[in-house]
């Protein structure tokens, strides 16, 4: 994509469909005029007296204890430096839309007009009643110190200043582990640090509160050594001046235990590298190009411990690691500030995150066979789920043993549950899909490439590395298409079935499509004929190893496109029947929904077959499937043959697949809602379990409830996803999104993966 691309899309992204990225929507019911006589007036003066009787009832009847102020002025803005309020708004946006995805807090963003100290903080003073927290953000040192330190003086609530802070706490984790992992000691170890800003300085502090010592550290400014002798230096920069007679990096370097680069990038070589101390730690955070590359630094050192602040390097030390947990676990106890003790124990509950076993669904999202804790997994994945539930518990702890506290959490086990429950309404699954799939890229054929949308796609997969994308149909058009939306032909490869330069490749397929269907009534003559439709062609790419995977179907109704699939590439080896399933990303947490593209009417063993390949799909995304086999009846309250159906489909998986947690037949209502299964029908399997995983009993039901959920509740559908299939083929919904179609992309390329690993297997 060109530099102009970019710059559009980039655009397009935060102007449509509509501005910004965040938005205010109401929490309470307003139908009636009932419910806005209680919103509003007279219904509202009540709490508004509630709370002039006790302030803290404002925490009873508000959003104040779930709302955070992200608050800049503008003036250091990600590598963009002082761009002012107003433009740095964009930055400010997304870091309440990453408060909102990873921890359920609410954010306003606020942009001050005004570089002045004093104002800047009688501003934030005056709002402060509206907040549960203040964020501060991009404001550049020396300043932020100064108004970080007043703000946390004069106010009762938590303010932190992420730019400091963040990175020092994600860091510090990582420190400690990889100290532990090269049998170092913090108090022992000679540390540098390239840069002096206010990352730079918060990290250093925060060593320090582990055991770092003074003597043992150096810190470096654009001018070189922060030296004792240099003249003007601020407070800051003072604690830190070294006493040493050395001048630069290079000096520095030497004999070094750790490296910390808050810096630029490239100002490290390899003969600074080897000339540390064994065993050495290297932090190279400049973004987005490190200190020293990654690649360069390992292979220059081999008993090297290294981090950068990249995602595709082992190690990311990044901020999203802290803020919205740190700020989730002080509000849940109304803390009146953020103090070293939260810190402190944000930091302990990462380092041991990354000790403990890895999820499944973390081993999918990295690619990994198994993450375990050692030099290149030393901290946790940003994707993690875990850290909602093992961050803010520790940091309200520490709250509350330190004295900032004002509330009490006594059942530590309900208020993990309640965190994990925040987090239902996250499309992290659609995260780790796309991570995953990016990890071992396969080649997708886009049999539709020749409409506008289906080509907007590709462009994405190419672009994003999720695949490697092979455009079929009208050359001329899709040529033509591809000028428009600035796609470059030269990346991609076009096929277009029908033209004389395919002939060759068409005949090759139509003999082994002949062979393998002679005695089926094929004669040679239609197989030929077949080979110019682009799904017959496109299958027999994928048969014939000329591609790894297939999308079709966007134009095209869903059972003319499954057809040749079928027939050309058939199921898996002991599989009887496909069928496919739609991953729903609800409020409440991923949902499966099965079968909604394929089995009009099963029967009770293909509903029972149905079953078990979604627990497969479903564990190939790192979960483990709960599983409600839905009816218009509960357990027996209808003898109606298509209620008996089903509860004899339950009764196959119960004795076929006792490992499966599964029950029914159920109503849908009672298989999502625990409180109502839990009290009507107390012996199911379900009981006290999450349903994930809906099997319908006819295809109308599935289809419809998928796209009522999709449309009603805008909620993302990944599928249909084709299961039983030999060979990673996946049919879209007639007139499909873009984004619908790059996440069926991932889910190829990830079938692929799968299908490639299990053949491997089996040689």
């Amino acid at each position: 994509m060109s530099k102009e691309s970019k710059r559009r899309e980039a655009l397009v992204y935060h102007a449509k469909p509509k501005p910004g990225k965040i938005e205010v929507v109401p929490t309470k019911k307003y139908a009636t005029q009932r419910d806005l006589s209680l919103a509003y007036s007279p219904g509202v003066a009540i709490p508004c007296l509630e709370i002039e009787k006790d302030k803290e009832n404002v925490y009873k009847y508000t959003a104040k204890g779930n709302l955070v102020a992200v608050i800049s002025n503008g003036t250091a803005v990600l590598g963009l430096g002082d761009i002012g309020p107003l433009a740095s708004k964009p930055v400010m946006e997304g870091k309440g839309l990453l408060f909102k995805i990873f921890a359920d807090i609410d954010v306003f963003d606020i942009e001050v007009d005004t570089k002045d100290i004093d104002a800047f903080v009688e501003t934030v003073k005056n709002i402060a009643p509206t907040f549960g927290g203040i964020n501060l953000e991009d404001i550049k040192a020396p300043e932020a110190f100064e108004i970080e330190r007043r703000l946390k003086e004069e106010l009762d609530i938590p303010v932190m200043h992420d730019d400091q802070h963040g990175t020092a706490i994600i860091s510090a984790a990582a420190l400690l582990n990889a100290l532990e992992l090269a049998k170092k000691k913090i108090d022992k170890v000679k540390i540098v640090i390239s840069g002096a800003g206010a990352a730079a300085v918060s990290c250093t502090k925060l060593y320090k509160a582990f055991g770092a010592k003074s003597e043992n550290i150096v810190m470096l400014d654009s001018k070189g050594v922060i030296r004792a002798d240099r003249q003007n230096l601020s407070v800051e920069k003072l604690e830190f001046a070294t006493k040493r007679k050395i001048d630069t990096l290079k000096e520095a370097m030497k004999d070094a235990d750790v490296f910390v680069g808050l810096s630029i990038a490239d100002i490290v070589d390899v003969p600074m590298l080897k000339s540390m101390a064994k065993r050495p730690i290297v932090f190279a955070m400049a973004n987005p190009d490190p200190e020293i590359e990654y690649n360069l630094a390992v292979s220059a050192r081999k008993d090297l411990i290294m981090a950068t602040g990249r995602s595709d390097h082992p190690n990311q030390v990044n901020n999203v690691l802290g803020f919205p947990y740190i700020f989730r676990g002080a509000l849940d106890v109304r803390a009146t500030k953020i103090n070293e003790e939260m810190k402190m124990a944000a930091v302990k509950a990462l380092a041991s995150l990354a000790k403990e076993h890895v999820p499944e669904q973390v081993n999918i999202a990295y690619g990994e066979t198994k993450l375990n804790y050692g030099p290149e997994y030393i901290i946790p994945k940003p994707f993690d789920p875990r850290l909602i539930s093992k961050v803010p518990p520790a940091v309200a702890k520490a709250a509350m043993e330190s004295g900032v506290a004002r509330i009490q959490i006594t059942d530590w086990e309900r208020y993990e549950e309640e965190l994990m429950e925040r987090m239902g309404n996250d499309n992290k699954i659609s995260r780790l899909l796309m991570n995953r799939a990016k990890m071992n890229p396969k080649r997708i054929v886009f049999a539709e490439a020749d409409h506008l949308d289906v080509l907007k796609a590709a462009q994405i997969v190419q672009e994003e590395g999720i695949g490697v994308p092979i455009l079929l149909g009208r050359r001329d058009v899709i040529m033509e298409l591809m000028q428009e939306i600035d796609f470059d032909h030269e990346q991609v490869t076009i096929i277009d079935p029908k033209s004389d330069e395919e002939k060759l490749k068409r005949e090759t397929y139509a003999d082994v499509y002949w062979l393998s269907r002679n005695r089926k009534g094929v004669t040679k003559f239609d197989a030929q004929n077949l080979m110019r439709e682009r799904n017959y062609f496109a299958a027999m790419m994928v048969n014939e190893g000329d591609a790894d995977a297939l999308l079709s179907g966007y134009s095209r109704a869903y059972p003319s496109v499954v057809k040749p699939m079928l027939e050309l590439i058939g199921m898996a080896k002991g599989i009887d029947r496909v069928a496919a399933t739609n991953l729903m990303n609800t409020s409440r947490g991923p949902l499966f929904i099965s079968d909604t593209s394929i089995n009009i009417d099963p029967s009770a063993t293909d509903l029972a077959k149905i079953a078990v390949m979604t627990a497969k799909t479903v564990r190939l995304f790192g979960m483990e499937p709960v599983i409600g086999m839905i009816s218009y009846a509960n357990f027996g309250s209808s003898k109606n043959e298509r209620a008996r159906k089903v509860k004899e489909a339950v009764a196959i998986l119960h004795r076929s697949h006792p490992e499966l947690i599964v029950d029914g037949e159920l109503q849908i209502d009672f298989a999502l809602n625990k409180e109502m299964l839990q009290k009507k029908f107390p012996f199911s399997k379900l009981v006290g379990k999450k349903v994930n995983t809906l099997i319908y009993p006819n295809l109308e039901a599935a289809n419809g409830t998928y796209k009522l959920i999709k449309e009603l509740n805008k909620s993302d559908s990944i599928g249909p996803i084709m299961m039983g299939m030999k060979k990673p083929v996946h049919i879209l919904q007639l007139g499909a999104s873009v984004e619908e179609m790059v996440n069926m992309a991932a889910v190829a390329v990830v079938d692929a993966q799968e299908k490639e690993k299990r053949a491997a297997l089996e040689k």
